[in-house]
């Protein structure tokens, strides 16, 4: 435990990579926040293309049987953001916006088809807690190699993504649960990247999907809020991915299973299609 000015940060292996490729990959195109994700998880473990390219969103979406909708109404996207429509691929098209994206089968997936077997997309439907999250990210943060961690979210639950350095001392140090307001009200798909630890508080950065969100698409959240925001009350169902080299797979499901955590994925309110398959 941190004494009472001190602050510890991890950092899980793969982090570095992991967030220069966010950079030179954000904002997300419409409806890929899971592609986007999952992009980001195959270019942090080092894994290409068959021809030796960089993996990007639309290739992932691909993969995953993602489902674009027609372009959404002013004041859906978090403040700052307009949308980005120049899709490298052509996706299928689904007509209602609420049930357009990514499932979290699609997800997993995709990891497993582009990575041809050197990583595996494990799925935790749950159930979820502040100790559960810190716990499984204990398990992520011991290995060694590149380990990246897809929460599918609800944002109603997070702090808004500018919380001041002020709020996240007094959360950190004192445990202070006030933040400000969330940024926008959707299910989504965000990384989990790092962990502040605090006195009487835990921080988990997220590694998002626009950059209008905290610092250029990076920002802090309290881990009850980051847990109730996973757990995705009164939305579908939601949960965490650990994307892990093959050989970690069975630590993460040892950890998991001792913190009673449901391996499989989840129904997130996402349409299905079959691959190639018009809606």
């Amino acid at each position: 435990m941190p004494g009472p000015h001190t602050l510890a940060t991890e950092l899980l292996a793969g982090t570095r990579e992991l967030i220069a490729a966010h950079a030179r990959e954000v904002p997300q195109r419409d409806d890929l926040c899971g592609a986007f994700c999952g992009a980001l998880a195959l270019r942090a473990a080092g894994v290409h293309g068959a021809d030796g390219s960089e993996l990007d969103q639309d290739e992932v979406a691909l993969a995953a049987g993602s489902l674009i909708s027609p372009p959404r109404a002013a004041g859906v996207l978090p403040r700052g953001e307009g949308g980005r429509r120049d899709y490298r691929l052509a996706l299928p098209l689904i007509e209602d916006p609420d049930l357009s994206g990514t499932t979290a089968a699609g997800v997993v997936e995709a990891i497993a088809q582009l990575a041809r077997g050197a990583l595996c997309a494990i799925p935790y439907g749950g159930p979820w807690s502040a100790d559960a999250l810190d716990g499984l990210f204990d398990a992520a943060a011991s290995l060694t190699r590149p380990v990246t961690l897809i929460a599918n979210l609800a944002t109603d639950h997070l702090w808004g993504a500018g919380a001041s350095l002020e709020q996240l001392l007094a959360y950190l140090l004192e445990g202070e649960p006030q933040g400000p307001a969330p940024d926008w009200h959707v299910g989504h798909f965000a990384c989990v990247v790092a962990r502040v630890r605090g006195p009487r508080g835990h921080l988990f950065a997220l590694a998002d999907t626009y950059p209008a969100l905290g610092h250029g698409g990076v920002h802090m959240q309290p881990r009850e809020r980051l847990a109730a925001a996973i757990e995705r009350r009164g939305r579908p169902a939601g949960g965490v991915i650990v994307v892990t080299a093959q050989v970690d797979a069975q630590a993460i499901r040892t950890a998991a299973r001792a913190l009673g955590l449901r391996e499989g994925t989840w129904d997130n309110g996402t349409a299905t299609v079959k691959r190639g398959t018009p809606p």
